[in-house]
């Protein structure tokens, strides 16, 4: 089952400070979340997020599993190249109910990474193979990307932006939800608005959702 985790105000401890801890970093950035790198080196990438403070680091060797009791994290990921610690840190995580992933043992991880097709943050299509092969994930992402960026447009993106300001708004006007969603639609399926966004005027394909939102009955 493919899942995508509300992980906002959630603690994650990324173990490690290599690239493969920066891959993991990166899938976390836009997700809201507190990222806490635990490792007693880092690479440059990792460094410029801590220096932005778009994550945080603890620099401490880690040579155990106390620190789960000590940073009492939501989700924890093991990036380090010493498969005996990693398989610790699984073992330790899953006897305090902490959902844990490590790079190097996907079979006991408690979810994958999939390869993501991502569009301006707000679309992403994951290429999901369930662990079992890694490698096809990014041949079939790399084969199936230009043909998806042919189908979902900029007109598409603009759109689910307004949905997202529109959805706000209806929830302090319409007070069900099957009325919201009508409106939703409403809005979606509208030629006026559809045309400003053709025309790239968002600032007036927003009024006008806004408009028909206060003229909703």
């Amino acid at each position: 089952m493919i899942v995508d985790l509300n992980l906002q105000s959630k603690r994650i401890v990324v173990v490690g400070g290599g690239k493969e801890a920066e891959k993991r970093i990166n899938s976390l950035l836009n997700q809201d979340c507190e990222t806490l790198v635990i490792s007693d080196s880092i690479n440059t990438q990792i460094k410029k997020l801590v220096r932005t403070k778009k994550i945080k680091l603890k620099t401490q060797k880690v040579q155990d599993t106390k620190f789960i009791s000590q940073l009492k994290p939501d989700i924890i990921v093991t990036t380090t190249n010493n498969k005996k610690l990693n398989q610790k840190i699984i073992n330790s995580a899953k006897r305090k109910k902490i959902i844990v992933y490590s790079s190097d043992n996907p079979e006991e991880s408690d979810f994958s990474n999939p390869s993501i097709i991502d569009f301006e943050k707000i679309i992403q299509i994951a290429i999901f193979t369930g662990g079992q092969s890694p490698a096809m994930s990014k041949k079939i992402k790399t084969k199936s990307e230009n043909l998806f960026r042919k189908i979902i447009t900029h007109e598409d993106i603009s759109h689910i932006k307004i949905q997202n300001t529109a959805r706000k708004l209806a929830k302090e006007i319409i007070h069900t939800q099957p009325q919201r969603k009508e409106y939703l639609h409403n809005i979606m399926t509208d030629n006026t608005i559809d045309q400003l966004i053709k025309d790239g005027q968002m600032n007036k394909a927003e009024k006008r959702a806004i408009a028909i939102l206060r003229n909703w009955k």
